[in-house]
């Protein structure tokens, strides 16, 4: 056991992010955005190793198996609806975006709404919900109103 503890790496890197090398590799691949608890699953499956092993005591050859799952998940048996950018707006394909990726195409796709001024478009720019919700009681803090009381006269 003290041996396994000198030679375990503090940090791991995978997909452009820092993995903590003292939390199990399920719940380590976590800290990478576009990762949920059922894809790191399914990468760890699908990398034939171990979900309680260690992420520093991971090999070279184990990071890197993860790291071509991460890449392009559908090609080792990852089903289509775990990916988080399925049927593309633009290409039509299935693919999974991880990290700053992923902040780009929102951002993009809000754009998108915004500039062909749809219901949704309207919404996202004015900070009010999408989908029906009430506001009434709700959804006070979104609409960026500094005093809801009577403001007194200035003198």
């Amino acid at each position: 056991m003290g041996q396994e503890n000198q030679n375990i790496k503090y940090f791991v890197r995978v997909a452009s992010t820092d993995l903590v090398g003292g939390k199990p590799i399920l719940l380590a691949l976590r800290k990478v955005k576009g990762i949920n608890f059922m894809l790191s699953n399914a990468i760890c499956s699908s990398a034939g190793i171990s979900k309680t092993k260690k992420a520093g005591i991971l090999s070279d050859t184990e990071i890197k198996a993860i790291e071509s799952v991460v890449k392009d998940p559908t090609s080792f048996g990852i089903p289509t609806w775990m990916l988080n950018r399925r049927n593309d707006y633009d290409t039509g394909e299935d693919k999974h975006l991880l990290t700053s990726d992923l902040d780009f195409t929102k951002e993009f796709d809000l754009r998108r709404l915004k500039k062909i001024k749809c219901n949704r478009g309207f919404r996202h720019a004015w900070g009010l919900p999408l989908r029906g919700q009430k506001t009434k009681s709700n959804f006070r803090k979104n609409k960026k109103k500094t005093a809801l009381g009577v403001k007194r006269k200035k003198k």
